[in-house]
């Protein structure tokens, strides 16, 4: 049967490449998390291009292959929905790093993005639990708790941005401060809501085989 799978040019090849770009999300996301503990002078943008461009050629490589592939281990459509869902991470994670490199001075000195980072850091880890459970066909159960992981989490960064916001606004920082710091936080969070948006579709694709 696995000879058949491979003459019909259905193969691993697949969960292997989304496997690899949920782990450069991942790979972003702690160089993120990294970046925001060191000091100005030795921040670079580099590895977040690097990493983001690694992921560019997977998910360049999953459309390639799906033009080549007769027969898919999941829906056409599925598996590219998935591949762009994923790659949007370091994507929107490069974007903030140029942000906070741009922004970095005495307007973020001294402020705590730990509390994100840490949220951002446990999002990419539990997506790329979901997508290794598509290879091994977990079922509905195992990735709906995953996927409710996810939005626990996505609703912990809602509720700490809501905080962050408010004293933002309260009056005590200076206009250019607030507005900085709104960017950061509001690009912070879209990353975990693009943790999220990946893992509804893999959530919608278990399902759709359940």
């Amino acid at each position: 049967m696995k000879v058949l799978r491979r003459l019909l040019g259905y193969d691993d090849k697949f969960f292997d490449l989304l496997e690899a770009s949920a782990a450069e999300a991942k790979t972003s996301a702690l160089l993120l998390v990294e970046m925001l503990k060191k000091t100005r002078d030795v921040l670079s943008l580099d590895e977040f291009v690097l990493t983001r461009r690694k992921d560019k050629r997977i998910t360049e490589e999953i459309t390639e292959q799906l033009c080549k592939t007769f027969v898919t281990p999941l829906e056409r459509e599925d598996i590219e929905a998935l591949s762009f869902a994923l790659f949007k991470i370091p994507k929107t994670v490069e974007k903030f790093s140029e942000r906070y490199l741009l922004f970095c001075g005495d307007q973020v000195k001294g402020v705590d993005f730990s509390q994100q980072a840490s949220i951002l850091e446990e999002a990419t880890e539990t997506l790329a639990q979901m997508v290794s459970k598509l290879r091994s066909h977990a079922g509905l159960e195992t990735v709906k708790s995953f996927n409710d992981r996810l939005h626990h989490l996505e609703g912990k960064a809602d509720k700490l941005m809501l905080d962050l916001v408010k004293d933002l606004y309260s009056g005590k920082h200076e206009p250019l401060k607030v507005i900085i710091l709104t960017n950061l936080y509001e690009t912070l969070e879209t990353i975990i809501d693009r943790c999220r948006d990946a893992g509804n579709v893999i959530f919608q694709i278990v399902l759709k085989y359940s």
